[in-house]
């Protein structure tokens, strides 16, 4: 990677403006707990995130694919084992189907072990006369309406790292200790596949899969000892939003010089956040990590193309992934020129789609909420944006959950907005239940094959 070190460093980003910072009531509270947090120990290595910029590299040469998926923010409630385990089972059931449909490999990176914090439309929020601070997010303060909930809170910053190293522990257990293995993956598979209403359609892709592993069994592949079958590479991810906690989790690796923020493996910036002169930007241009770019409707070609040689000055595949964030309605007219300009720019980067985001609404209980008609509607476009140019469509971005909440409209169960009130759990955005997730998983099945 190539930095301009004179003009970087771990504090250069505070000489820029910072979108969607908390207004943080004491600045030595801050800073104090910034100290103590930049003297924990991080929760990724430099080795971790240089390997998935390898493998990152593959998806920008067509050679693999992402699935970046998880909650929208995570809850200082929910880490439980059974939750982690839950939503991990289904992002790798999603990646079986999708390996065997692309027939490359599936990167597994998370929105987990980190996704604390959320930007918001407002930095306020007025309820009766009274103006408190939006919530923000477990990282930053709490959702109940009242002055001390609200107030940012640095301690929680150590709270979240915490949590992290709870959650990052019990994920590398899963991974490596059998949980994650194929044969298992897949039977979890063939049963969505034969109890489940929208399951049926894709008995096919099961029986394929089977028949694989019945061929590899016969030619004498014991399953249950293959290294590459029995467990499985899984990365982490959020979005550098709150600067102060990234700075703090920030260190020079030993072995290139180079600096790397070891708060996660992978991190993004929003499409609030990604001002070419803001400190979002400048901030993550200087670390090795691999990154990714939120593009939505309002993205001009000129601040993409200077965006990917801000953040990716040395061309390097892997290094930064662009999330289309666009809405199913904006996507056809919006997406092309942007992949036909960065194409034609020679930028080297990963094109992922995040159908979520450009298709939320509000229902008429006041609920967020997205339909996954809506949400399969843009991944299609999508496909068929990258089909039309000749280009890699490189990943899927999706916020789901294993649980079986009701906060997305459709999908098998046909949920309507009267349904929306029996498990709606997320604390800021809509999430794709468990059964909604498989599904989509298996049409982009579909779409990857043609």
């Amino acid at each position: 990677m190539t930095v301009d070190a004179p003009t970087w460093s771990l504090e250069s980003w505070t000489n820029y403006p910072v979108a969607q910072s908390p207004a943080w009531p004491d600045l030595d509270h801050l800073a104090d707990v910034t100290t103590r947090l930049a003297a924990q120990p991080p929760l990724v290595f430099a080795g971790e995130a240089r390997r998935l910029t390898e493998q990152l590299g593959d998806v920008a040469q067509g050679r693999a694919f992402l699935l970046q998926a998880g909650d929208c923010a995570e809850s200082f409630e929910d880490g439980s084992a059974d939750k982690i385990r839950d939503k991990l089972k289904v992002i790798l059931q999603m990646a079986v189907a999708l390996t065997y449909a692309s027939g490359v490999p599936v990167l597994k990176v998370g929105r987990i072990a980190g996704q604390f914090a959320k930007p918001r439309s407002q930095p306020e929020e007025t309820r009766d006369g009274v103006t408190l601070s939006a919530f923000r997010g477990h990282i930053v303060n709490d959702e109940p309406f009242g002055e001390e909930s609200r107030r940012p809170d640095p301690e929680r910053m150590l709270t979240a790292y915490h949590q992290s190293v709870a959650t990052l522990n019990l994920l590398r257990a899963f991974t490596k200790g059998g949980f994650a293995d194929l044969s298992r993956v897949h039977a979890w598979n063939q049963e969505f596949v034969a109890t489940s209403v929208e399951g049926q359609r894709y008995a096919l892709i099961a029986d394929d899969i089977e028949r694989a592993l019945r061929f590899m069994r016969a030619c004498g592949i014991d399953l249950s000892r293959e290294g590459s079958l029995h467990s499985v590479d899984f990365y982490t991810s959020h979005e550098a939003l709150i600067l102060p906690y990234e700075q703090a989790l920030t260190r020079q690796d030993s072995l290139t010089g180079d600096w790397y923020d070891c708060s996660a493996h992978m991190l993004w910036i929003g499409d609030r956040t990604r001002q070419v002169d803001g400190a979002h930007v400048e901030f993550l241009r200087g670390v090795g990590n691999p990154l990714g770019l939120k593009v939505g409707p309002t993205t001009s070609v000129e601040d993409l193309l200077t965006l990917c040689a801000t953040l990716n000055p040395s061309n390097t595949p892997g290094r930064l992934t662009l999330i289309s964030r666009m809405g199913k309605d904006k996507i056809a007219s919006h997406l092309p020129p942007l992949v036909d300009a960065v194409r034609t720019a020679g930028h080297e980067v990963i094109w992922a789609c995040d159908p979520m985001h450009g298709n939320t609404f509000n229902a008429q209980n006041g609920r967020k909420t997205r339909r996954f008609d809506d949400v399969l509607e843009e991944v299609r476009q999508f496909f068929l944006v990258h089909r039309e140019l000749g280009t890699w469509a490189g990943g899927l971005h999706v916020e789901l959950t294993g649980d079986d909440v009701t906060e997305c409209l459709g999908g098998a169960l046909e949920l309507s907005e009267s349904d929306l009130e029996l498990n709606y759990t997320s604390i800021c955005d809509p999430r794709l239940n468990a059964s909604q997730s498989l599904d989509l998983a298996f049409r982009v099945s579909e779409f990857l094959q043609g």
